[in-house]
């Protein structure tokens, strides 16, 4: 029971060795090289969203030779987990059901099996629940939790709240995101880290073919407006923003036309709404695509309308192809959209000053330009996709080498105690635990006198 109080309550795990990494525990008959970590990011699925693109951006960056990445998914695959699956181990279904609570010893016998030194949990929600908690029963080194969104529907929550304690860091995606972490989700300032999004801007970046030859996919005339939004269709991307401000901008621009890139429960309720409005033949529902560069780089305006953000990654994708942005002021988007420079900010659900945005971008040409221009800019200078792989890894080995210590010297004291309580018992043992010790001399001393 004292065990079992441990576990749950205290970053102390007697029960899992945890070798230096130049040891790393194991030997060349494991198959593995020494000193590299392996690290199992655990999620709910991987549809084509942000979280799940930076994710996957941020394992094909990493260095092998320093961490090897395997994924965890508590319940499908998803299309972009299916896509990577003959890159990276992928483990899936691990969830059967909502009350499911058999996930827990699935999750445990799994981090066993593949040795993992560091788990990371990617959002809230259920996977930051049982991802944790079955790392901290599995002994598992380094306990981290990523987090990607500011409140409702990814709010933490009590109980997540519950397991601070046996978690080493927490993950902000911006300044402003750390800050809400310390003060409204109440986690220790010394466990928040801040590690910016970023992106490849080798692979986003300007592009005039992308321009022309999307245009032609869709059957349009090359100098056709298009404007465009990259996110999950869930309730909290606010889809309907987007639909609602299209029919609006058709008055004044009624050749100009709109794509959906990205899938998920909202799409009948787009396709509805649109229909409704009578913008269904402008507004092209590209569902899920794996050539998200090519797509972006074609727009003339990127538009995001979400409800709470931390710092989406497809604004920082949108910049580095030189698109402006036009997007609701939620979360940190503010830190990636300076106002008037790199693009447009106008307060959340506000309809009215959405449309006077984008009418205003796509009626100048010029300003277009230089927002694009500054856009990348910042990207280059502050949000590149190694800047946040070296944070990552840094995070990594640097927890890990500090449990590895801490418990290298738990484990010295331990060895002092047992031979100081060992020596103890020995002496005991000579004269029994009730009797004054033999003076020097012996009893045939003590006798004669």
């Amino acid at each position: 029971m004292k065990l079992l109080r441990q576990m749950m309550y205290t970053r102390s795990r007697p029960w899992r060795h945890v070798p230096r990494r130049s040891e790393a525990g194991r030997t060349q008959a494991d198959g593995e090289d020494s000193g590299i970590l392996r690290c199992m990011f655990v999620i709910t699925s991987m549809p084509v969203g942000g979280a799940e693109t930076l994710l996957v951006n941020l394992m094909r960056r990493m260095d092998r030779d320093l961490v090897r990445p395997e994924v965890v998914c508590l319940k499908e695959p998803g299309p972009l987990g299916r896509q990577i699956s003959a890159e990276f181990p992928m483990h899936t279904n691990l969830l059967r059901g909502k009350w499911d609570v058999r996930v827990l010893p699935r999750l445990i016998r799994l981090f066993h099996r593949r040795r993992a030194d560091v788990v990371v949990t990617v959002g809230a929600g259920d996977k930051m629940f049982w991802g944790r908690l079955a790392a901290h029963a599995a002994g598992v080194p380094v306990i981290v939790s990523a987090l990607h969104s500011t409140g409702w529907p990814d709010g933490v929550g009590r109980l997540n709240r519950c397991l601070t304690g046996m978690t080493d860091a927490f993950v902000a995606v911006a300044d402003s995101h750390g800050e809400f972490l310390r003060s409204f989700e109440r986690f220790p300032a010394e466990k928040v880290r801040v590690i910016r999004n970023g992106v490849d801007c080798r692979r986003f970046k300007p592009s005039p073919r992308s321009r022309l030859e999307v245009r032609q996919e869709l059957g349009l005339p090359a100098e056709t407006p298009l404007i465009g939004i990259v996110a999950a269709l869930r309730p909290e991307k606010n889809h309907p923003m987007f639909v609602r401000t299209a029919a609006r901008v058709r008055q004044s621009f009624p050749d100009a036309h709109w794509i959906v890139v990205g899938d998920g429960p909202e799409r009948n309720h787009i396709e509805s709404l649109a229909a409704e409005l009578k913008i269904d033949d402008r507004i092209h529902m590209l569902g899920t695509r794996h050539d998200t560069p090519h797509l972006v780089a074609a727009l003339d305006l990127f538009t995001l309308c979400s409800l709470n953000e931390a710092s989406p990654v497809s604004i920082l994708e949108s910049l580095a192809c030189e698109v402006p942005v036009v997007a609701t002021d939620v979360g940190s988007v503010s830190e990636s959209i300076i106002q008037g420079k790199t693009g447009i900010l106008v307060p959340s659900q506000n309809l009215d000053e959405m449309t006077t945005a984008v009418k205003e971008l796509l009626l100048n040409d010029k300003l277009r330009a230089s927002m694009g221009a500054a856009g990348r800019k910042l990207v280059l200078d502050s949000g590149s996709l190694q800047s946040m792989v070296d944070g990552y890894q840094q995070m990594m080995t640097e927890l890990y080498d500090a449990r590895a210590k801490l418990l290298e010297s738990a484990t010295a004291v331990d060895e002092c105690d047992h031979d100081a309580d060992k020596k103890s018992a020995d002496e005991v043992g000579c004269h029994g635990a009730n009797d004054n010790p033999i003076p020097a001399g012996g009893p045939a001393r003590q006798a004669a006198v």
